[in-house]
């Protein structure tokens, strides 16, 4: 929970942190666990304090891609407008890594946006994020070839993890980048006979 003490725009507000840690409701998941599903109601908007989730968008023929991933000491701006207009989801949040999660009531999230400033602050730097990583996939997807976004993925999930091996199947990729899992075994190979990766069963070493 110290996560929430790290971040710049709280710094200057104890009192802010201590209303968060008050209000907010903490839970912790596993990941694979969906916290948010598409068309559900938006009571409260997610504070990660550990772990990370990933926001996905489903399409009408069921494909899905990855939007964007949440780290600690973020939250989703998507969940945010949502609640604040009385909208449903139109995006499903999943954990990507065991998370611990602070809740915070939609009805205090509009009563801090009038008391603290930070707080404003803080969704605006979200906003702004959000926004230009959507730009970036919105580039990708256009303009990249799909074997440099799934190589884009996978160095991404390292620099989430920290870790070179990345446990999740060719499905899982191929969904986040809205693509067949036949596409992504191939690539995958490829990868493997460049030297670049090793596959292993539900299992992927960057080298």
């Amino acid at each position: 929970m110290e996560q929430l003490e790290h971040i710049a725009e709280f710094k200057s507000s104890p009192e802010l942190i201590e209303k968060l840690y008050q209000y907010g409701i903490h839970k912790t998941y596993e990941a694979g666990s969906i916290i948010l599903n598409e068309n559900a109601s938006i009571r409260s908007i997610p504070i990660v304090t550990n772990g990370a989730l990933k926001v996905i968008r489903t399409e009408e023929d069921g494909r899905e891609i990855l939007l964007y991933y949440i780290k600690a000491g973020e939250s989703c701006i998507m969940s945010f407008l949502g609640g604040m207009h009385n909208e449903t989801s139109k995006v499903k949040a999943e954990v990507e890594e065991d998370a611990e999660i602070l809740f915070l009531p939609m009805d205090k999230v509009a009563l801090f946006i009038k008391e603290y400033p930070q707080w404003l602050d803080y969704i605006f730097r979200l906003y702004h994020k959000r926004f230009e990583e959507l730009l970036e996939i919105v580039n990708a997807i256009t303009f990249k070839k799909t074997d440099d976004r799934l190589l884009a993925l996978l160095h991404k999930k390292r620099e989430l993890t920290g870790n070179n091996i990345l446990n999740i199947t060719h499905e899982q990729l191929a969904n986040e980048l809205g693509t067949a899992r036949v596409v992504v075994s191939r690539m995958l190979k490829q990868f493997e006979e460049m030297g670049k990766v090793r596959l292993g069963r539900n299992k992927i070493t960057l080298m």
